[in-house]
């Protein structure tokens, strides 16, 4: 198959001057490789960002914005100084091999168990259990999701300051940019009530707004997730965001990882028609299926996930039409 003339092969501008050489985004998928004392990045992380540069844009797995907002064994932090200098290893060897890479921000929430932080408890914007599922504590034991302490209205200021520390940690380390999801902040089902901080983009206090990307899942069932009124809730979001100048909104706009099934799909075409900037897509998408989006004007790039853990070298093997390994097993993730 000829691949020469593929859109998803053309480099790309994101804001005013951040050029991806290709329109192939890595995912954030987290790998639990990380120093599970320090929450620092390790060289194993190193080694296999370092190995994922020729996609055009690699976004970072999740990394808590602070203690109180990391629960999950192995996962990475960057709110200290050490956990910085650790990420500025992974990102200058990814900057070595020609790569861009973002940083993706988290706060676990609801989702994180009490026995990774000093206080042992587990804060969210409600007192709003996970009934289903289970994690892992410190000590690697499967146990079931504890109820949240409801943040209080002051605390909410102490949590946004801790996004604008660990943004400028991410720009202190080398990375090209941020990226954060929206999805438990604007959802019912986690939340009683919207915050009163809702909407604002703080973080443009350390960072331009074109090297901010926000992450949407308006499909997603995971943690609980989904509501009926879930498209007229995020076509309203995409449109306030369009006013903000971000560097794209990336969209899980599939089932391919499960759907709530609690109202109709809203898809990629949906957000790009509502939000005014550049709409990154990822589900499940093979390569003709992305540059079908592509080359139609859908979706101006589109990220792969899983792909990318057998086939570390994905991009070129698109582009070369080569063979792709299969995707690994669940275990082996």
């Amino acid at each position: 198959m000829v691949t020469a003339d593929y859109k998803l092969f053309t480099p790309l501008t994101i804001g005013k001057d951040l050029v991806l050489k290709n329109r192939v985004v890595m995912g954030p998928m987290t790998r639990a490789r990380s120093d599970p004392v320090t929450r620092e990045a390790t060289e194993l992380n190193a080694t296999y960002y370092e190995q994922r540069a020729g996609a055009g844009l690699i976004i970072s797995e999740a990394t808590a914005v602070s203690e109180q907002g990391h629960g999950w064994y192995g996962t990475p932090a960057l709110y200290t100084s050490g956990q910085a200098a650790a990420w500025k290893n992974v990102v200058d060897r990814v900057h070595l091999k020609g790569g861009k890479i973002f940083a993706q921000l988290w706060h676990m929430g609801r989702v994180a168990h009490p026995s990774f932080n000093s206080k042992n408890e587990v804060v969210s914007a409600s007192a709003i259990r996970l009934e289903d599922g289970h994690l892992r504590n410190v000590k690697g034991e499967h146990v079931p999701y504890e109820t949240p302490r409801a943040l209080l209205t002051e605390e909410i200021p102490d949590v946004v300051e801790d996004y604008c520390r660990s943004a400028q940690f991410a720009k202190d380390a080398g990375f090209d940019g941020m990226n954060f999801t929206l999805q438990t902040d604007i959802s019912l089902i986690s939340s009683c009530s919207p915050p009163p901080t809702s909407g604002r983009i703080t973080v443009k206090t350390v960072w331009p707004a074109d090297r901010i990307g926000v992450r949407l899942s308006p499909n997603g069932g995971f943690s609980g997730m989904g509501n009926a009124d879930n498209p007229e809730q995020f076509t309203y979001v995409l449109t306030m965001l369009g006013e903000y100048g971000l560097a794209y909104v990336a969209l899980l706009d599939g089932v391919g990882f499960g759907y709530h099934d609690k109202a109709r799909l809203l898809t990629v075409f949906d957000a790009k028609l509502a939000f005014k900037g550049l709409v990154l897509a990822n589900n499940s998408y093979t390569r003709d299926i992305a540059e079908g989006a592509v080359r139609s004007g859908t979706a101006d790039f589109v990220s792969f996930g899983r792909p990318f853990i057998s086939n570390p070298d994905l991009a070129e093997r698109f582009a070369n039409d080569w063979p792709l390994n299969p995707d690994a097993s669940y275990e082996a993730y």
